[in-house]
């Protein structure tokens, strides 16, 4: 970024930045902090759009009527790789550039996943839980017995960067082999040849012992787990979810479970956050419930607010955002 910009402007920061990043932002704009997801800072979030050239923040929908209200608004720097709370069309037919921070958080979500695949086929809460409850009173009799992660056939539906970074975990760290589906035509990584291949979406579903979820939402993946394809995956097969509640049919997935199809269940996301309390999501016995930590380190939430303040400014004084989403191929 140069020096100074040509002039202030008008900043809305939508989510909490660390006091460093928010004085830095201060430097050279205006700033309205509001938290629209509080009802008592709505109104203010609100008002303040009026007069927006940048939002920056997460975790919040932003369709085509709130952004009406920001006649002014430039740029919208997301602390968050995914892009599915912004009406993408909308921002495309206004030119207002979209901002967000792959790559900083790969190989964070990558241990999330591959940490679920690890809870739900050892069953390490349940049996954590066991203790902690005071239930373990002599050994552990085969009704609590886990499976074995090594040697098994991994699927990974979602080939990007999070996807090969736990393919990597996988057939690197704990032999196994790894087949993926990806809707694009990616390449398997160097590191990744000879443990790594491509099939068919249906033959992920058919081969692979446990299938890690690591796709964007969108319009193609909305719901694209649901009861055919959870019945497709082999008997007895463990399902892991790190990317987005709403690629998965829950109803479905609660039914491949209680016929006993499916062995188990890891979940960081849900279709509706937080998850409520009486989903039977939250208390079965064969799901390992995360509440969406998948980035969610002190290194990896920081790194994602300087990359998203630095995308900010850059597009506010005219320059190139580092990680702009390409709105051209929606």
């Amino acid at each position: 970024m140069s020096i100074a910009p040509a002039a202030r402007k008008n900043v809305v920061v939508f989510r909490k930045l660390p006091d460093d990043l928010l004085e830095r932002i201060r430097t050279w704009h205006d700033v309205t902090v509001a938290d629209p997801r509080s009802a008592d800072d709505l109104p203010r979030f609100r008002e303040a759009l009026q007069d927006a050239d940048g939002l920056i923040g997460s975790s919040f929908k932003l369709g085509a009527e709130e952004l009406s209200r920001a006649p002014h608004l430039r740029v919208i720097s997301s602390i968050s790789v995914g892009v599915d709370n912004y009406d993408l069309g909308y921002l495309k037919q206004r030119g207002i550039a979209l901002c967000h921070t792959p790559g900083v958080l790969t190989e964070t979500i990558a241990d999330t996943v591959f940490a679920l695949i690890m809870a739900a086929s050892r069953r390490l809460v349940e049996l954590s839980d066991h203790v902690r409850n005071g239930r373990w009173t002599r050994n552990i009799g085969e009704d609590l017995f886990g499976w074995d992660v090594h040697g098994k056939t991994l699927g990974v539906l979602g080939f990007g960067r999070i996807g090969q970074a736990v393919a990597r975990r996988a057939a690197l760290g704990f032999d196994m082999p790894v087949v993926f589906h990806d809707p694009f035509d990616v390449q398997v990584p160097d590191r990744l040849a000879g443990y790594a291949v491509r099939a068919s979406f249906d033959e992920v579903l058919e081969r692979a012992d446990i299938v890690a979820l690591t796709l964007p939402l969108s319009d193609e993946t909305r719901g694209l787990m649901d009861a055919k394809a959870f019945a497709s995956m082999k008997p007895g097969a463990v399902f892991v979810n790190g990317s987005r509640g709403a690629i998965v049919h829950e109803d479905a997935l609660l039914a491949a479970l209680d016929s006993g199809h499916l062995r188990a269940a890891g979940l960081d996301v849900f279709t509706i956050e937080p998850l409520p309390q009486d989903s039977p999501l939250r208390t079965h016995a064969r799901v390992t419930p995360f509440p969406h930590i998948g980035s969610a380190t002190h290194e990896t939430r920081r790194a994602m607010a300087e990359l998203a303040t630095d995308n900010l400014l850059r597009v506010l004084d005219g320059e190139a955002a580092i990680s702009a989403f390409d709105l051209s191929k929606v």
